[in-house]
């Protein structure tokens, strides 16, 4: 690709910061057999306490990868996760990629209907399942072929009972048991899966160039768009975030496990460039202050990566409770605008730089970021990541690029850019140019040192809890609804980052609106960060001449009511 030196963004790198990595020539599993050979007695993980070797870890995956080839899984074939993050989950990824096979991650909050329109496009035979989620899988229509479904109960990863009550409030305790247990008929359980022996050695690997992870991004159209990257993208992207966190050690960092592992940057945070480190991954299957600020006591995070509300709770907390924050150095957050005051909190608490970065699922996800370093400007989402390119383009005329400081949709290049969408090549045609430019959809200004500020999105999506919201689904889930006539869906800016999710309806003659009613309905078949949390009625729903929904105007009309 074109050479970076030259770009003006990288002056303002931390010192030690490369403009261009070095591409990587192999896989993942190598990455993984690399840190396992070197730090073999150094922990990997720690769930609820409960530690795990490099070396147990590597054994795991072994185990796991014959299992899976019992069953018949085969390179190229795909293989669903739907897993919190847990010691499974880390496993169960390498064991995938072992074979050569694909992972696709799914979000395991997933009604059974989301899952299945992913899983008609993937088509994936054999899952691997948390227990709750394990039923969603089994309610699928008969059309749905699934040959095995591995069932996951978290609580065989949990230390002794006895030792975790030490850790843990009684009440805390047994609300997290029970939330996380459930029973799974008619799968395979976990343990059986991993039986005594491990994959012969000589089982061939992927190659670099071969395809790693599916992972379903939202898009405008509704429909289930998997964002195709190969091992190539994904160690690239780990590689990128090595160099930008300049100073990071080997076998010294502790990663907090926070952001969902199916999500693109908890993906490549943990399970990419955690592992690439040799870092101790504390995994949480979900964010609760008291459990983090307990394993804080145990092993103070260094890298806490997160979404600001996230930052926002875990600083409050700690300051009620006392409890240090200054163990950790590497902070970013992503997935959704950063608000200054988050920032000025959370860095008065732990001492430390909070900064912003932006991402997308379809560059593995990390593109751009502020530096480590007085350089960085709050408020924007930073500069180029090393061997990355961008370019800002006329909103009407792609092939024109704008004048600086003028809005325009923001372009990236470079080794993490995505493949295209699995069995999609419309959309892909729509989202990657012809040399290898990716389309953002996110309308920008950048500044005379590269620095880049996100002003608007072309795209409709709503970010919401760090997760995007596509407003076609919602609608479609609401049209359902007996009393609705029709429906457009809308996100509300909020003052501590993110948006909220709202519906405006236009209810069937004779009917009035029971917006709890709604909203249940809608819990039945979306995951409950998708749901309206404002429904309000509207009488004549504004439309272009060709009775498309102008959500602009419909937003002007009912943000008052919000």
């Amino acid at each position: 690709m074109e050479s970076t030196d030259v770009q003006p963004w990288v002056k303002n790198y931390q010192p030690g910061v490369p403009a261009e990595i070095d591409l990587p020539t192999e896989s993942l599993v190598d990455m993984l057999e690399r840190s396992v050979a070197e730090a073999r007695d150094a922990p990997a993980l720690e769930f609820f306490g409960r530690r795990t070797s490099y070396a147990g870890l590597g054994e795991q995956v072994d185990r796991a990868a014959e299992g899976l080839r019992k069953l018949g899984v085969r390179a190229g074939d795909r293989v669903a996760l739907i897993l919190p993050n847990c010691p499974q989950h880390v496993v169960a990824f390498y064991a995938v990629l072992r074979l050569g096979a694909v992972v696709v991650e799914h979000n395991p909050l997933y009604t059974s209907r989301e899952l299945r329109h992913q899983f008609e496009d993937h088509q994936a035979r054999v899952v691997i399942a948390w227990d709750k989620a394990a039923a969603a899988v089994k309610d699928f229509p008969a059309d749905v072929e699934i040959d095995h479904v591995v069932s996951v109960n978290l609580l065989e990863a949990f230390p002794a009972v006895k030792r975790l009550a030490l850790q843990l409030p009684v009440k805390k305790l047994r609300a997290t048991r029970d939330s996380l247990t459930a029973r799974a008929p008619g799968t395979m359980t976990w343990k059986e899966l991993l039986g005594p022996a491990r994959i012969d050695p000589a089982h061939p690997r992927p190659q670099v160039t071969d395809l790693a992870a599916i992972q379903y991004t939202s898009g405008t159209t509704g429909r289930p768009k998997g964002a195709m990257l190969t091992h190539f993208n994904l160690y690239a992207n780990a590689l990128q975030g090595e160099a930008w966190m300049a100073g990071a050690e080997y076998r010294k960092e502790i990663f907090y496990a926070i952001l969902p592992m199916f999500h693109a940057f908890g993906l490549t945070l943990y399970l990419t460039y955690g592992i690439r480190k040799q870092g101790l991954l504390v995994l949480f299957p979900k964010f609760e202050p008291d459990l983090i600020l307990a394993a804080m006591k145990k092993s103070p995070a260094t890298v806490y990566c997160a979404v600001p509300p996230i930052y926002e709770r875990t600083a409050i907390a700690a300051r009620e409770k006392g409890i240090s924050l200054r163990s950790a150095k590497y902070c970013i957050s992503g997935a959704m605008n950063l608000p200054p005051y988050v920032v000025e909190l959370w860095e008065s608490v732990s001492g430390g730089l909070l900064v912003e970065g932006y991402g997308m699922t379809e560059s593995s996800p990390v593109a751009l970021g502020n530096p480590f370093h007085p350089t960085r400007r709050s408020g924007t989402i930073g500069v180029p990541f090393p061997s990355t390119l961008m370019k800002v383009v006329n909103l009407d005329d792609p092939d024109t690029e704008v004048s600086q400081g003028e809005p325009g949709e923001l372009l990236i290049k470079g080794p993490q850019v995505f493949q295209g969408y699995w069995n999609n090549p419309e959309e892909t045609a729509r989202t990657l140019t012809g040399d290898g430019w990716l389309r953002t959809g996110d309308v920008v200004t950048v500044d005379a040192d590269g620095f880049t500020t996100v002003v608007d999105r072309a795209k409709e999506l709503i970010v919401t809890g760090g997760f995007n919201v596509s407003p076609t689904e919602v609608e479609a889930v609401l049209r359902l609804h007996p009393d609705v006539r029709d429906a457009a869906v809308i996100g509300k800016p909020l003052e501590r980052g993110g948006e909220l999710v709202a519906a405006a309806v236009e209810l069937e003659p004779g009917t009035a609106l029971d917006e709890e009613a709604l909203r249940n309905y809608c819990r039945e078949h979306l995951a409950g960060y998708k749901v309206p949390k404002r429904i309000v009625p509207i009488q004549d729903m504004p439309r272009s001449m060709l009775g498309k929904i102008l959500r602009k105007q419909v937003r002007e009309q009912i943000l008052p009511e919000l």
